[in-house]
């Protein structure tokens, strides 16, 4: 067993890295809709910063930033959880559309455009493009909710060693199905997950509107989970 860092140095560890809180907990919350308040995320933060500097091990080499970002952002991601505020008609909906991109991309052995889709679903573009917007808010199609379907996000319990594999197996499959992405939707992908910008910044990026920028997120969202079927169901 390692020594545990002392009680002061604790303190001092999260007086330090409130403001990383903060910053996960905005970043998360600006993805969802506004009856989600900022300040429970931040409070539900704060426990995952509390835990992170009571178990950080020094010897294992990661930093405290990264150990504590990966506590904190799951214990924000528990809290969403257990909140089910995605209508179940709007889960229905996108559900439909993840299967319809998965049948007209089988059929065209190409990425599908928007109106494609919508003519397969006989649906107007308008009527997706809602549907997409609608997949930017719903819990069921962050990144981080495609993840833990697998059971890989936030502070995962398991350790059979089968289960790593798997884990690491998904991991791979979806990094490779985002590089496989229509160029805008990967380069969205990267502005909003690694370098963390909101809709404005992105949409000032690529030169379009923050309402544009959300349909390319939905789009890309929802071509993944299409893809990644045999592991997301």
């Amino acid at each position: 067993m390692y020594k545990q860092i002392q009680h002061d140095e604790r303190d001092k560890l999260v007086t330090e890295h409130v403001v990383l809180v903060k910053r996960i907990a905005h970043h998360i919350g600006n993805r969802l809709p506004s009856n989600i308040q900022i300040d429970d995320l931040i409070q539900s933060g704060m426990i995952g910063l509390l835990e992170a500097s009571k178990n950080y091990d020094p010897s294992q080499g990661a930093s405290f930033e990264t150990y504590a970002g990966i506590r904190i952002r799951g214990a924000i991601l528990d809290e969403i959880r257990g909140t089910d505020w995605t209508p179940r008609s709007v889960t229905r909906k996108i559900r439909d559309v993840s299967r319809a991109v998965h049948e007209v991309e089988n059929i065209l052995g190409r990425d599908s455009t928007n109106s494609e889709v919508a003519e397969h679903m006989g649906l107007s573009v308008d009527e997706y493009h809602t549907i997409l917007k609608d997949s930017m808010t719903a819990r069921l199609f962050s990144l981080e909710q495609v993840e833990d379907e697998h059971g890989i996000s936030g502070q995962s319990k398991v350790t059979e060693p089968h289960k790593k594999l798997e884990e690491s197996d998904f991991k791979q499959a979806l990094a490779s199905e985002i590089q496989k992405l229509p160029e805008k939707e990967q380069l969205m992908m990267s502005l909003y997950y690694n370098d963390e910008l909101n809709l404005k910044e992105i949409g000032a990026v690529l030169n379009v509107s923050e309402s544009r920028v959300s349909q390319i997120h939905g789009q890309a969202l929802i071509r993944l989970r299409s893809r990644l079927q045999s592991w997301v169901g």
